[in-house]
């Protein structure tokens, strides 16, 4: 080829070339534009609502007599807008659709399910409207847009945000356990929605109130579908999610839960019928006939159940129409506990403050924290607290959540579709950086014994600090390492922690699927563990874009999430400190039946104690859990006490405990015993042979007057 033609061509190669880099720089600055506008619109709305008193109200006259002044929030860290962001911003929970929650009465009077009066007896948070809370919900619900459709779920403020009363003053707690009972209120909605679909006078009421707004309604027979719809949902949840051990206030068994909602939504058909089909009774004869389980079974997709006909089926195992089994409520929980799990471990809702400085959360450390850990782990959340799962099975071809699930085998993929929402999950996580815990308030609360302060500061050297670590409240580069510690040693009640790693279920497309352990991958088999099939789903669903929004603005908000969750997150993978058994090929989560030991900064505003809620007052956690054999005449960590009130008691450090009729806590069952973490409160043999005496009163005083002061 001539010369000149070879630099013809070379000249056109790098005015190409130059074209091409010209044309992905113009692209690329449009996507960090596009992403810098997302940044900054995102941060400015965050503001607009600046309600000085963050939307509080005063209540007279509610729950167990309690009333108290419009509430006052400690320096946390946060402005006024921060708080009513933080409480009314939606995950992608969708419990109910809203304008049905706005209208629905409660079972047996015309009054509003929504009430604050009624809010409260759940003790849930009351607030005004304000800018981002038109109607006044309580604290942690929000409006969820979806397909659509406008829904009521639930925030993270309605399980982490707390208040103590103190003689008619009330300080809210940003970030704090919240008092509040989920099941009793799940229980309560059940029974509103029931008597609306069942009482005709109260429906027509209702249907009325929902039809005189602007809203996704347009005829009375959809309001009577939509009550009857949900009705069934709810009860078919509380059915599923029942469990011996009563929780009351303050306690949900979450991962329980959690766990049961995703393996409904992954097991198949061809499982479900292998389920019914080997099912046996006490007397070891067949719970359901081939022809019942047809039955039960008859027009269900083959691949995945959807709510509709999870329902169905329920109610179709429960009818005594001709064919079907009419089954009782004691042979429907022995069918759950093939299927699923008995949510039995009750735990109290953790505190957030230093969350996004912790090596690892959740009791049990379960979930690193570290690159996209917090992001899965609030994905978990969401679908514990009623996100919309429209997952779907596609055809084969590549598909990156099927791909990061480990679906990369199967034929076919589930997609994960969903009404979980990445951005705001990020943006959540990233604004709780900023979250500092409460200081004790002396001028309400009391003020500090300094003698017993510096008595106290000693006894946490000696009795404490070796698995709760001292940091810096407000430092930016503060790091809270948890220290494990086995279940066995600890010797407080395993019920969660065995749970979290001996839970199974049916792993549907999932079955011989390859997942990631930390000993090496592990093949699902038809049951697998829990743990395993939740790890894979919400890796699914992190990696699935919201379907919500258009084509171009889902990827780039999906390349925001994730850019901004890794370079966000300063906290690097490590391994866990502590004492607790190792995983291993044969047992590879043995390392979650430990609990962690974590800095106790604000640890006065998070009782009641323990990880399971069994230990009213800091002063009691620091008494013996009477054991047979213990004199009778020893002082001990109460065996039953009511819980409900937010009343605070500042001596003992902990809410009022009697007086009142809340909830009987009982701590004989296991799921709600009180025993282990008993340092410094029995004498104990150290491993080099040395002698440990107990503290004396004096020195349980001086102890709890120092956790005050954290």
């Amino acid at each position: 080829m001539p010369l000149p033609h070879l630099l013809r061509l070379l000249v056109f190669g790098i005015m190409a070339a130059r074209y091409r880099l010209k044309l992905l720089a113009i692209v690329g600055l449009v996507i960090v534009a596009l992403l810098g506008v997302t940044f900054i619109s995102g941060k400015v709305y965050q503001h607009l609502d600046r309600d000085p008193d963050r939307g509080a109200i005063a209540l007279e006259n509610g729950a167990f007599g309690e009333s108290y002044n419009t509430p006052i929030y400690l320096d946390q860290g946060w402005s006024a807008a921060d708080t009513l962001w933080y409480y009314n911003t939606t995950q992608g929970s969708a419990l109910l659709p809203y304008d049905l929650f706005l209208a629905l009465e409660q079972k047996n009077s015309e009054e509003l399910f929504r009430s604050d009066h009624n809010m409260d007896r759940y003790r849930y948070l009351p607030q005004k409207p304000t800018f981002f809370n038109p109607h006044g919900l309580p604290v942690g619900f929000a409006k969820e847009s979806y397909q659509g459709t406008d829904y009521v779920g639930f925030t993270c403020a309605a399980c982490h945000t707390g208040q103590v009363n103190y003689q008619g003053h009330a300080i809210r707690i940003d970030g704090g356990p919240a008092m509040a009972d989920m099941v009793g209120f799940l229980h309560g909605l059940e029974a509103a929605l029931t008597a609306a679909r069942d009482i005709p006078a109260k429906q027509e009421r209702i249907i009325d109130r929902v039809l005189v707004e602007d809203n996704d309604y347009d005829k009375r027979e959809a309001v009577i579908e939509d009550i009857t719809h949900w009705a069934d949902q709810i009860q078919m949840y509380n059915t599923v999610n029942h469990s011996h051990i009563d929780y009351g206030y303050a306690r949900l068994d979450a991962f329980g839960r959690i766990y049961n909602r995703v393996l409904r939504h992954v097991v198949n058909r061809e499982q479900l019928r292998e389920l019914l089909l080997t099912t046996v009774k006490p007397d070891d004869q067949l719970m359901l006939t081939e022809a019942q389980v047809d039955r039960v079974l008859e027009g269900l997709d083959p691949a995945l159940i959807d709510d509709r006909d999870f329902t169905q089926v329920v109610q179709r195992l429960q009818s005594r129409e001709e064919g079907l089994p009419g089954l009782s409520q004691r042979d429907m929980l022995r069918l759950r506990n093939q299927l699923l799990n008995e949510p039995n471990a009750p735990v109290s809702y953790p505190f957030l403050w230093d969350i996004t400085h912790s090596d690892y959360v959740q009791w049990n450390g379960l979930a690193g924290n570290a690159e996209l850990g917090p992001l899965g782990r609030n994905v978990g959340e969401v679908i514990g607290v009623f996100a919309k799962l429209d997952w779907q099975v596609k055809e084969p071809g590549f598909s990156l959540s099927g791909w990061l699930s480990g679906q990369d085998n199967k034929q076919e993929r589930i997609e994960f579709t969903s009404s979980i929402d990445l951005v705001n999950l990020q943006r959540l996580e990233a604004h709780l950086g900023r979250l500092t815990s409460p200081e004790w308030p002396q001028e309400i609360l009391g003020e500090f014994d300094p003698e017993k302060v510096a008595l106290g500061r000693r006894l946490y050297a000696r009795h404490c600090q070796s698995c709760h670590q001292i940091i810096e409240p407000k430092a930016w580069d503060r790091v809270a390492i948890s220290d494990m510690t086995d279940v066995d040693v600890l010797g407080t009640d395993p019920t969660m922690a065995y749970n979290s790693v001996n839970y199974k279920g049916y792993s549907g497309n999932f079955k011989n699927t390859y997942q990631k352990t930390t000993v090496g991958p592990l093949v699902l088999e038809t049951r697998a563990p829990a743990i395993q099939i939740l790890t894979s789903v919400t890796k699914g669903a992190v990696s699935t874009p919201d379907a919500d929004k258009s084509w171009a603005r889902r990827r780039l908000d999906w390349f925001y999430v994730l850019g901004l969750s890794w370079f966000e997150n300063d906290v690097k993978y490590s391994v866990k400190a502590g004492h607790y058994r190792p995983d291993t090929t044969s047992r590879p989560y043995d390392s979650l039946l430990a609990y962690k030991g974590r800095p106790l900064n604000g640890i006065w505003a998070t009782a009641p104690y323990l990880h399971n809620g069994s230990v009213p007052t800091l002063y009691d956690l620091l008494l013996p859990s009477r054991r047979e054999g213990d004199p009778e005449e020893g002082e001990y960590r109460p065996k039953q006490f009511q819980v409900g009130s937010r009343e605070f008691d500042p001596v003992k450090v902990g809410f009022r405990t009697e007086g009142y009729e809340g909830f009987t806590q009982t701590t004989h069952r296991l799921g709600d015993q009180n025993t282990g973490h008993e340092y410094g409160a029995r004498e104990i043999r150290l491993p080099n042979g040395d002698v440990r005496r107990a503290m004396t009163e004096e020195q349980r005083w001086a102890l709890v007057e120092y956790l005050k002061t954290l």
